[in-house]
C-alpha cells in the first residue's frame, strides 16, 4: 500500500535465515484454499446439471429493456468511480498525469482484471500504460497498492456490515450458519477499524515489515478509500438488484455478491466464470425460479464484464498509440 525498499545490512550478505521447512500454517492455508476449490467446484457441476438451460434462453428473450438500461446506467457509474480510485494513488504519489489520463488507465486495467484476473488486468496493464506514460516502477507499485487497498478495504467495511447486522439465510446442511457470518462480519469490522486507526494515530508514519519501510496513507485517505471501495461494491450490487426485478431483497443480493467474491478470488478462475452463477442459484433459488435468476447473472456479465472489455480494448489500443503525446513529467 506504500513505497518499500529493501534495508539492507552494511557488510553482511544476505543470510540464508528462511527456513528450509515452510511454518504449519502456510500449509493449512493451501489445504483449506484446495478444500474450498474442490467445494466450489462440487458446486459448480451439481448446479449445471439441475438447470434448464433452454428456459434461462427464453428468459433472456423476456428480458425487460427498462431494467436493462437501469443496469448500463449503475454499470457507467461504477467503472467512473472505480477509474478514480488511482487519482488517489496520484495524491499519494505526487505524480503529474493528468486526471482523464489516469482514469483511462485505471478503467482499461478495471476491465481487463474483471474479465483476465487481478495479474493481467490489475498488474500487467497498469504496469504496461504507466511505464508508458513516465511514470517509475516504484510509483506504479505504489498507485496500484492504494488503488487494491480501496477495493478490498472497502469490500471489507460493507461486508462486515452486511454480516454483522443481516446476514443471508444459508441453506441447510451447509458448515457456517448465519451466527458465524455475524462473527465474520464483526471481524472484518474490526479489521477495517483497524486500519483506519493505523493511519490516523500511528506516530510513525513508516513501519519497517520484513526488512521493507512502508509508508502510512493520511486517515483523510485511508476514509475515502474505505468510502470509495464500499460505494463501488454497492453499486455493483445494485445493477444485479435491477437486473433481478426487485424480486430478491437488496441486502441478500448484496451479501451473496460478496460471498461470490471472495470465491471467485479463491478459486482463482478468470473473471469468477461459474462461481458467481453457481453461489447466487445455491443461496438464492428458493426466491425465484433458477432459469429467471440464471438470466439475470447473465445479462451482468454482458453489461458489467463484455460490454466495459470491448471498450477498454479499443481505449488500451489507442492509449498504445498516443502514449508519448499523454506523458508529462512523473516520477
Amino acid at each position: 500500500m506504500a513505497q518499500s525498499r529493501t534495508l539492507p545490512i552494511p557488510g553482511q550478505a544476505p543470510a540464508p535465515h528462511i527456513s528450509r521447512h515452510k511454518p504449519w500454517w502456510t500449509w493449512l492455508k493451501r489445504g483449506a484454499t484446495l478444500v474450498f476449490f474442490a467445494l466450489v467446484a462440487g458446486l459448480l457441476v451439481s448446479q449445471a446439471r439441475t438447470i434448464d438451460w433452454s428456459q434461462v434462453l427464453t428468459s433472456l428473450e423476456d428480458y425487460p429493456v427498462t431494467a436493462a438500461w437501469g443496469a448500463v446506467v449503475l454499470m457507467l457509474a461504477s467503472f467512473t468511480l472505480y477509474s478514480c480510485f488511482d487519482l488517489l494513488g496520484r495524491h499519494y504519489t505526487g505524480h503529474t498525469l493528468r486526471t482523464p489520463t489516469v482514469m483511462l488507465v485505471t478503467f482499461v486495467s478495471y476491465a481487463f482484471n474483471l474479465n483476465l484476473g487481478s495479474l493481467v488486468g490489475g498488474v500487467a496493464f497498469r504496469f504496461r500504460l504507466y511505464s508508458r506514460l513516465g511514470l517509475r516502477n516504484g510509483a506504479i507499485t505504489r498507485i496500484m497498492s492504494i488503488s487494491m487497498l480501496a477495493n478490498w478495504m472497502g469490500y471489507l467495511l460493507l461486508a462486515g456490515l452486511v454480516f454483522s447486522l443481516k446476514p443471508p439465510t444459508l441453506p441447510p446442511g451447509w458448515p457456517i450458519t448465519s451466527d458465524h457470518l455475524r462473527l465474520i462480519g464483526c471481524v472484518l469490522l474490526a479489521v477495517a477499524a483497524g486500519y483506519l486507526a493505523i493511519c490516523a494515530f500511528s506516530r510513525r508514519r513508516s513501519l519497517g515489515l520484513r526488512g521493507h519501510e512502508i509508508e502510512l496513507p493520511s486517515f483523510r485517505l485511508a476514509a475515502l478509500q474505505l468510502v470509495m471501495g464500499a460505494g463501488n461494491w454497492l453499486i455493483m450490487s445494485s445493477i444485479i438488484f435491477i437486473l433481478l426485478q426487485h424480486r430478491i431483497e437488496f441486502s441478500a443480493v448484496v451479501s451473496v455478491l460478496l460471498l461470490a467474491a471472495i470465491a471467485g478470488v479463491i478459486t482463482h478462475i478468470p473473471a469468477g466464470l461459474g462461481v458467481l452463477e453457481a453461489v447466487f442459484v445455491a443461496l438464492l433459488s428458493h426466491l425465484m425460479p433458477q432459469a429467471e435468476l440464471l438470466a439475470a447473472l447473465v445479462a451482468y456479465r454482458v453489461v458489467y464484464y463484455l460490454v466495459p472489455l470491448g471498450v477498454a480494448a479499443a481505449t488500451y489500443l489507442v492509449m498504445e498509440a498516443k502514449a508519448r503525446q499523454l506523458r508529462r513529467p512523473a516520477r
